[in-house]
């Protein structure tokens, strides 16, 4: 175990389900993850291995078949799981943000229905807001859903579906502007829109009446996952598939799911750096320069000691997060801080061990190389580090207002 990024105040329990994805990690994620990585193959293999630990039902309630733990406990789990290879983590977290809005969210007849099957890992989530003309925008979605007696129609084009083809259910936000005038709905655009449970069956091509998933992206980075675009063309849905039962929540719903969601992506980063640091570390002390190893050269030893601290810092802020959420306090403020923070030093993090690998960092037969092209994800998932930084300066100016 490091040195590094450990965590007080855990109980038995949390320590030893972190073992045993720790020791899960070791032995069926990192000897294979690069080579997989390469091929952009679907680790199927490691899916299973994940049911089997019972980690798709980790926060799920134990009445419904999970195991009931935090967010605490999850975010470090992903920490271990990123640091072996970041998109087997992305597969299990768009699954868990759907899990956590129906958690909170939907109605009894929902979570009795979905739940038990997410936490076999029978149905696995994917959620969806990004749409291809908006960004960060979710204000401006087009997508839209029209009340047809007992059902809804969706039409529109989604972007940036994690697990969008392996998945079987699709938490899709539409603008429905029922109950709102014209004026309303364009002063208050937040109140306009949806949350929609799609279940769909796995693949590619029309998976459904009206609803087509064309194909993977290919992606410089962040491979094996698939990420996919979702196209809806009067996609009938029930009325008793809206989240929660009732429209004009959906914004909210998916912010609060996005928001234990940055948690993720910040343990995520945490992750990779850590392994990060172990490669450059570890290949510090085998390649010799100048007759002795490089290690001992004082300009590696600056690398390593700001390496060190980055991690160390990164994961004291990720750990500090989900506390706070698990506590039942907001977390906007502290969520935003970490997502930003552990991105940011991740990716500086694995540039120095890439640059501590000289050459060898740029070629593909160093597991570093593959670490240099998944950091850069980390920057721009679950709104960008802009949009972080939007987020807790408000967030500061609310604390901090000036009384004048």
């Amino acid at each position: 175990m490091s040195r590094l990024a450990q965590t007080e105040g855990l109980n038995e329990i949390q320590r030893e389900i972190l073992s045993t994805v720790r020791d899960f990690v070791d032995k069926e994620i990192l000897p294979v993850a690069t080579e997989l990585e390469h091929r952009d193959e679907y680790p199927s293999q490691i899916v299973e291995g994940l049911k089997e630990l019972g980690v798709f039902g980790l926060m799920i309630p134990e009445e419904y078949g999970g195991l009931g733990e935090s967010l605490l406990t999850y975010a470090l789990c992903v920490e271990e799981i990123a640091r072996g290879w970041m998109s087997v983590s992305g597969i299990i977290n768009t699954h868990f943000i759907v899990a956590y809005m129906l958690k909170q969210h939907g109605t009894q007849e929902q979570k009795d229905y979905f739940l038990p099957k997410m936490a076999a890992g029978e149905i696995r989530g994917a959620f969806s807001m990004s749409e291809p003309a908006l960004g960060s925008d979710v204000s401006s979605i087009t997508s839209r859903g029209v009340r047809d007696g007992d059902d809804f129609l969706l039409t529109g084009q989604k972007m940036w579906l994690t697990n969008g083809g392996t998945s079987s259910l699709v938490a899709v936000l539409c603008r429905t502007d029922e109950g709102l005038s014209p004026e309303e709905a364009a002063a208050k655009p937040h109140r306009s829109m949806t949350t929609f449970l799609v279940e769909k069956e796995p693949g590619f091509g029309e998976v459904r009446p009206g609803l087509t998933i064309p194909g993977k992206i290919d992606k410089m980075g962040y491979k094996g996952v698939d990420t996919t675009e979702l196209i809806m063309d009067g996609l009938r849905v029930p009325a008793g598939r809206v989240l929660g039962g009732a429209t004009g929540r959906g914004f909210y719903q998916m912010m609060d799911g996005v928001e234990v969601g940055r948690v993720n992506v910040a343990a995520r980063g945490c992750g990779v750096a850590q392994r990060a640091f172990e490669l450059g570390v570890s290949y510090a002390q085998q390649r010799h320069t100048f007759g002795k190893p490089i290690a001992q050269h004082q300009a590696i030893q600056f690398k390593l000691a700001e390496m060190g601290t980055k991690v160390e810092a990164a994961h004291a802020m990720m750990v500090n997060a989900a506390r706070k959420k698990d506590s039942g306090q907001r977390n906007d403020l502290e969520a935003g801080m970490a997502k930003y923070l552990a991105s940011e030093y991740c990716k500086e993090v694995v540039e120095d061990a890439f640059r501590i690998h000289g050459g060898y960092g740029f070629s593909k037969e160093y597991e570093i190389e593959r670490l240099y092209r998944e950091a850069p994800m980390l920057l721009i998932g679950e709104g960008t580090a802009e949009i972080q930084k939007m987020i807790i300066g408000r967030r500061l100016l609310e604390e901090y207002h000036f009384q004048g």
